[in-house]
């Protein structure tokens, strides 16, 4: 073997891996996020969970990619430590799909049929279409399943390549002698598992093996523990993932370790057990591409068979391991591990943004309950959810900012401009909220009261932006664009409801029934409450705009929405709903 072999193997070794992380990628494009909302939704069942990690694993070839998805959505509390373990177990069997398309280029044989299933025949084709669609095609789906074309042709070219490279090593007996060393399955396994976690796919490192093959000098002997030890090595991937994440998560991750790690120790133990009696002739035989895939499958369907009845006992086990003291903060969510899943990483920025909707909503609550009976412990709840959404905004800013140049479709990159503005619009809600409270202080401090008039009246305004901002909440959590429609009716109308207050409490001042400080409060009050319904107005937009680029915010598109029937129709019912009906005896009517 010489050293331009040498160069030969490591360039078809690049050639391969690229070829794979090209076809992933454009495999993960083209769904758009669809596979990781299929795991998260349909997994009622460990039957269930195996034959959805199968199907997905398949399509995205990659166990990990399949096993880290699974992690994130335990650590955000989205699918059950119980949920994950059959998906983990259908994902290793999954991966064995690429060692089968690998087989491929094993096949022996004249007839047409047989030949055109050869890669180095068919993959020329699909190389010719991948480049006249990028050349011709514009459309960015189009594209990714391009890449997957041409990507699958980097990788068999690349495939093709190593075994070219590796072919005369059959001829060298030291070769012979290594091999001949992992034999003893102990080695073959350590061997096979750290050539995976140092690549990181067991997909990749299968590949290299059945590459290795060519030479006739691998037998069954050292073949399977080297497989085997393959298996373990890709849970490297999961159990880095892990790290940083809450006490399920890493127990999802500590599953994986397990079933690779103990499928291992029993598949072994029983085959050398039985071989010990039996005495198996084909150990001493070379192996196929197609062999590898063999053993590759039917180590992962056994295992998956025997603990499949056993999943609750594998959750105990990881249960034990990772105590329940073992947590983290909220935070660990948004980790830049997650950005190889753009749709996940999205989900999961979504999910906090929705929890800073809901403490918003909370805040209003207590806010509105200070301008009334203002208490210590109010006080502190307000001024606490205002720093916690200071730091959700801080955090969720930053990392959006870096996971919008990884967004892989025009919608996930919608999605990220939204929830910037989102998390923008819930901040400065507690904003005004703490303007409340702090207003409630000064009444409190100064003994001030509102006339039953104003207090009635601030009552209709509360019921109003009370309102709103639940029709804001459903909208962004639902993402209910036909709700979302109402809100700006209804903000209108509160702007409306907010000149009268205002008016009418000048009046009052003027007649001498309230005070020039309890007015400039009462103001204080009603300008916070009109912000936040302005700020529910600019929410629900974004969410609109998110589904229709079309929609505008400024003024004249809004002139022009006031104009239609459907706007008029619903303004009118909110403007009932919310009329100031309320004079107080022997007061001015305005």
């Amino acid at each position: 073997m010489t050293i331009f072999n040498v160069l030969s193997l490591i360039g078809g070794l690049a050639l391969f891996l690229y070829g794979m992380e090209i076809m992933g990628s454009g495999l993960e494009k083209l769904g758009g996020g669809k596979l990781e909302r299929i795991l998260e939704r349909l997994t009622s069942s460990p039957i269930k969970g195996v034959l959805l990690g199968f199907v997905v694993t398949g399509i995205i070839q990659s166990s990990s990619a399949t096993t880290v998805m699974v992690v994130g959505f335990v650590n955000s509390g989205i699918m059950k430590l119980s949920q994950a373990i059959g998906i983990t177990m259908g994902a290793n069997i999954g991966t064995t799909v690429t060692a089968w398309i690998l087989s491929l280029s094993g096949i022996k044989g004249d007839s047409l049929l047989i030949n055109l299933c050869k890669p180095e025949n068919f993959t020329p084709i699909l190389a010719i279409i991948g480049v006249f669609i990028i050349m011709m095609s514009k459309s960015n789906k189009k594209k990714n399943t391009a890449n997957i074309l041409l990507g699958f042709t980097v990788l068999m070219f690349g495939m093709s390549t190593m075994s070219s490279s590796v072919e005369p090593l059959k001829d060298v007996p030291e070769f012979t002698n290594i091999l001949i060393m992992f034999e003893n399955p102990i080695l073959g396994v350590l061997a096979g598992m750290v050539l995976t976690a140092i690549i990181q796919s067991s997909s990749a490192s299968v590949g290299i093996l059945q590459a290795l093959s060519a030479t006739g000098a691998i037998t069954f002997g050292s073949a399977i523990p080297i497989i085997l030890g393959q298996n373990i090595g890709t849970c490297i991937t999961v159990v880095l993932s892990a790290i940083g994440t809450s006490k399920n998560a890493k127990r999802a991750a500590a599953v994986h370790l397990y079933f690779n790690v103990i499928g291992t120790v029993l598949f072994l133990s029983l085959f050398y057990i039985v071989n010990a009696f039996v005495h198996f002739s084909f150990l001493n035989d070379a192996v196929t591409p197609v062999n590898i895939a063999v053993v590759h499958t039917l180590f992962n369907l056994i295992t998956t068979a025997v603990f499949l009845p056993f999943t609750n006992v594998l959750e105990k086990l990881a249960k034990w391991t990772i105590k329940d003291g073992d947590g983290t903060d909220m935070f660990s969510v948004l980790d830049e591990k997650y950005f190889q899943n753009p749709q996940y990483a999205l989900d999961q920025s979504t999910t906090l943004t929705s929890n800073m909707a809901y403490t918003a909503r909370e805040t209003l609550d207590l806010a509105i309950q200070s301008m009334t009976s203002l208490t210590e412990k109010l006080d502190s709840e307000i001024i606490e959810n205002e720093t916690q959404l200071d730091d959700y905004e801080d955090a969720l800013s930053k990392y959006l900012v870096r996971l919008s140049a990884r967004t892989q479709s025009v919608h996930q990159s919608r999605k990220v401009t939204m929830l910037l503005h989102a998390i923008s619009e819930f901040e400065q809600m507690t904003d005004y909220e703490t303007n409340i409270l702090y207003a409630s202080r000064t009444k409190a401090d100064k003994g001030y009261v509102f006339s039953d008039q104003a207090n009635a009246e601030m009552d209709v305004l509360v019921s109003a932006v009370r309102d709103i901002m639940d029709r804001t909440i459903s909208v962004f959590v639902d993402n209910d664009v036909v709700k979302a429609f109402t809100v700006e009716p209804l903000a209108d109308v509160i702007d409306a409801l907010c000149e009268e207050l205002k008016k009418r409490h000048i009046s009052r001042m003027q007649q001498g029934v309230c005070t020039v400080e309890t007015g400039i409060l009462f103001t204080d009050y009603v300008a916070a409450l009109e912000k936040i319904s302005y700020h529910c107005k600019n929410t629900a937009a974004f969410v609109i705009q998110m589904n229709d680029a079309t929609y505008q915010l400024h003024s004249e598109a809004h002139e022009k929405r006031r104009a239609s029937t459907e706007y008029k129709k619903t303004y009118e019912e909110f403007r009932k709903l919310y009329a100031l009906k309320y004079i107080a005896a022997g007061a001015k009517q305005d």
